[in-house]
């Protein structure tokens, strides 16, 4: 079961962080209940300086992180979501976009929260995006656990 062993959620004050969040724009629904827990967590931790920014695709998100990252933000959230189709589409895109996220937080040394979903079924995504009846909210998630590492890289 997917949330199976996370880590307890333990709030903290995260007011002096300067977060971006790039979102992608496909699958709207999704999208919206991703921004929203992503908002509801930074709220959550204090965080009042928050840029967003909207790209179209899953794509596109680590570019936006890259650029992002380089102006200095203390921690950036990449969120998008991926539905397997019949093509071949779906391992490149989750690819591109799991590489290129790791190469932002590495090569620029700033905690990525990963809200990218990779799921095989629109179901499954809808049941991650955070929404009335989901089981999980993962934009919550991908925030806490940027704001956590931004906070751990500091001591």
């Amino acid at each position: 079961m997917s949330g199976h062993g996370a880590p307890d959620a333990t709030t903290f004050d995260a007011s002096d962080l300067r977060v971006a969040v790039v979102a992608a724009s496909w699958h709207t629904e999704v999208m919206d209940g991703l921004l929203a827990g992503a908002h509801r967590a930074l709220e959550q931790h204090g965080v009042t300086d928050v840029t967003v920014v909207r790209v179209p695709g899953t794509f596109e998100l680590p570019v936006a992180a890259a650029a992002l990252a380089s102006r200095g933000y203390d921690a950036l959230v990449a969120l998008g979501v991926v539905v397997r189709g019949g093509t071949p589409h779906f391992d490149y895109v989750c690819s591109a976009a799991t590489d290129g996220l790791t190469r932002v937080a590495v090569d620029h040394v700033v905690p990525v929260g990963f809200g990218v979903l990779t799921c095989d079924t629109d179901e499954q995504a809808l049941d991650r995006a955070g929404l009335p009846g989901s089981s999980e909210d993962k934009g919550h998630e991908a925030v806490s656990a940027a704001l956590a590492t931004a906070r751990a890289l500091r001591v």
